[in-house]
């Protein structure tokens, strides 16, 4: 049954109009296109709770290695901002700006943590969990960075969790503008910012990602 169902559903999409295809896809492309890494926020916006929350559900809907489901997540509001931002680092390949600037450093965040030690399958769920739930940020209004360099015996001891940190996403209204910009495999990779503050960012163009 569970065949002929999966069956009948791939038949139904074969059948779309085109044009229901590519707006499907353009919707998602839309999404990925927005959600870049912003390290300056508004600071007259605040994040509210229950947009952390609804960021954090996505993960009961995304897939797990081995089903797991080991992720645990600690939402951080602006009342308790200042236990974070001492001891995270944006920026760190553009250390002469001092990112982010006085007055613009997000104010929330979302700590992931895992309840067992951190191996190649944690690694996977991880990176899954981020990058939806910054997509599911972009599509209520948000913007965010997935921040890898931070202090945790800090976090973890202001924060007081019960669970090593592994990742941090800082959330909020972004008020940079970033762009992509197409680069060989062989270009440098490192993102850098112009006279005007522009943020750009490399990336590796489709024909060299393909393997043939």
């Amino acid at each position: 049954m569970a065949d002929n169902y999966l069956e009948k559903k791939m038949e139904e999409w074969r059948q779309k109009p085109a044009s229901e295809s590519r707006k499907a896809a353009g919707g998602l492309m839309r999404l990925l296109l927005k959600s870049r890494s912003h390290r300056g926020y508004d600071p007259a916006f605040r994040v509210r709770e229950d947009q952390l929350q609804r960021i954090i559900a996505v993960n009961t809907h995304i897939p797990s290695a081995r089903n797991q489901q080991v992720l645990r997540f600690r939402p951080v509001l602006a009342e308790e901002a200042h236990k974070v931002l001492p001891h995270i680092k944006l920026g760190g390949a553009l250390p002469h700006l001092g990112l982010p600037f006085p007055g613009t450093e997000p104010k929330a965040f979302i700590v992931i943590c895992s309840t067992i030690p951190e191996d190649r399958y944690v690694s996977v769920d991880l990176g899954i969990a981020a990058q939806t739930m910054l997509l599911q940020a972009v599509e209520i209004g948000l913007n965010g960075i997935c921040i890898g360099a931070f202090n945790k015996e800090a976090i973890r001891r202001e924060l007081e969790l019960p669970h090593e940190p592994l990742l941090i996403l800082a959330l909020g209204r972004g008020t940079e503008k970033i762009l992509l910009e197409e680069i060989s495999a062989d270009d440098s990779h490192a993102y850098w910012r112009d006279e005007k503050g522009v943020h750009h960012v490399p990336k590796v163009k489709l024909e060299e990602l393909i393997i043939t």
